[in-house]
């Protein structure tokens, strides 16, 4: 794994599933209401083909997507997605297959609609780290085109993808769950890459990963975040004073480097402590602490429970 690749760096310490859990076949009008996700949890559409707005009722804002249109919601914000023509949707009827999603049907005669609708589950405490970090709304365009180099674009990445989630859901065949799962956990990892990459990248980790002269500090501290990193060190890999650094790196991310560093040592602390075998002292240093008592303060801050206190949870949770 390349040292630059931020992307790995997070997912090998975040860990993210996924699962497709419901495939829409309407005509207008329709709407679909979903409500607030649970703290681990980020919704996610993918509009295959027609139309569809997407509304949020606690901000009265709209969006409308387009076929090959992927939305996620980090936050986990109540939601609503409907035609737009503003008439009372026509009732829907609803099959299970045995690949454990469900087929939403409706006998609308307007414009038509093909949704694939899931969710990305987050294992505690990394929830916080994706959602304090990433944008209410990220919306990514899988887009057949003419990628260059190797593999072409992400969006063409995704499209891809799409289409085999698509083929996937559309029949029960032998390991048809197991496979809609993995590729909802790769669809996770791919949005992320295509707004990264876009020409204008969503607010805050996304941002910063995307900006060129701040990236090398992003890909330093997700490499190697146990290092005893100085504002200075992180300044310099970017050819910035450490002024504008900060300047620059608060104004995207809305927190310091520093702050970003700790959160990123509290996620690895917390997957080494359900380790029953290494010790908190061991945990501590791994992570970059000369100080236990040091460790032991950042942690209960940021975690609301000191690491024993973590552990036990863990433990119990397993």
């Amino acid at each position: 794994m390349s040292e630059v690749d931020w992307l790995s760096h997070l997912l090998r310490i975040v860990t993210v599933t996924g699962q497709l859990e419901v495939r829409c076949a309407y005509g207008a009008p329709w709407r679909v209401t979903w409500d607030q996700a649970a703290a681990n949890e980020i919704p996610y559409h993918v509009i295959v083909s027609g139309r569809a707005i997407l509304e949020d009722p606690q901000t009265r804002t709209t969006q409308e997507l387009v076929g090959g249109d992927i939305v996620l919601l980090p936050h986990g914000a109540a939601h609503v997605l409907h035609d737009g023509s503003g008439k009372k949707p026509i009732r829907t009827h609803e099959h299970r297959g045995s690949a454990g999603w469900v087929l939403s049907e409706n006998d609308g005669q307007g414009e038509k609609l093909d949704l694939m609708c899931g969710r990305f589950f987050i294992t505690p405490p990394h929830d916080r780290l994706i959602r304090n970090h990433m944008p209410a709304n990220l919306v990514t365009r899988a887009r057949n085109g003419h990628g260059e180099g190797r593999g072409g674009s992400a969006s063409d990445q995704l499209a891809s993808l799409v289409r085999l989630m698509r083929m996937e859901s559309s029949g029960d065949r032998a390991g048809g769950r197991a496979i809609l799962d993995a590729l909802s956990s790769a669809l996770f990892a791919l949005v992320l890459r295509a707004s990264s990459e876009g020409e204008q990248a969503p607010a805050g980790l996304l941002a910063l990963a995307a900006h060129p002269r701040l990236a090398p500090a992003i890909a330093a501290l997700f490499a190697d975040p146990a290092r005893s990193w100085k504002l200075a060190d992180l300044a310099g890999l970017c050819g910035m004073s450490r002024a504008t650094f900060m300047r620059h790196f608060q104004d995207r991310l809305g927190c310091s480097a520093l702050d970003l560093l700790a959160e990123l040592r509290m996620s690895l602390a917390a997957n080494e402590l359900k380790k029953p075998a290494i010790s908190t002292e061991a945990v501590a240093e791994a992570v970059g602490y000369q100080s236990v008592s040091a460790f032991r303060r950042v942690f209960t801050e940021r975690m609301g429970m000191t690491p024993g206190e973590w552990r036990r949870q863990a433990q119990h949770r397993a």
